[in-house]
């Protein structure tokens, strides 16, 4: 083994001893924010257009719903249109209607929801209050129209 050999070793730039960085997950974020006006809509796309990773951004005043589409983190996405903006912002709190069993339960119903939406639930007591038991289910879908065996004194 000659002295090149050896002083190679020690220069070597190409070893992986430099730390791995994690890498971020594609991913969409729903944030909802508060839009009054076009210049509410233009200030808060312009606070999350020139973040790094991001790839895509949907604006919809009606649903005061942001969408930004990238490699980036919700966290990292709320905290930054709040200090931007100065607006209350938080990740999206509802969902389709038609995901909820039963959409009009104490906790899930909320009227500030745009049409179709109703709040998403964690909880689990709040989800306990908002499933039916199975008496419950019997006699709401026996006097339903779409049941072909619903009573006929009706």
């Amino acid at each position: 083994m000659g002295a090149l050999d050896h002083f190679s070793h020690i220069f070597d730039c190409s070893s992986r001893t430099t730390r791995l960085r994690k890498r971020k997950q594609f991913q969409t974020v729903e944030i909802k924010v508060r839009m009054d006006c076009e210049g509410c809509e233009r200030k808060v796309k312009r606070a999350v257009e020139e973040m790094k990773g991001v790839r895509s951004v949907e604006v919809d005043p009606k649903q005061n719903k942001l969408t930004v589409v990238g490699y980036v983190e919700p966290d990292k996405v709320v905290a930054r249109v709040a200090h931007r903006t100065g607006k209350k912002v938080e990740i999206w709190p509802y969902v389709p209607y038609d995901v909820v069993a039963h959409p009009y339960a104490q906790g899930v119903y909320d009227r500030k929801a745009p049409p179709g939406y109703v709040r998403k639930a964690d909880d689990p007591q709040v989800y306990q209050l908002a499933r039916a038991n199975s008496t419950e289910v019997r006699y709401t879908t026996a006097f339903s129209d779409d049941n072909p065996a619903a009573c006929v004194v009706m």
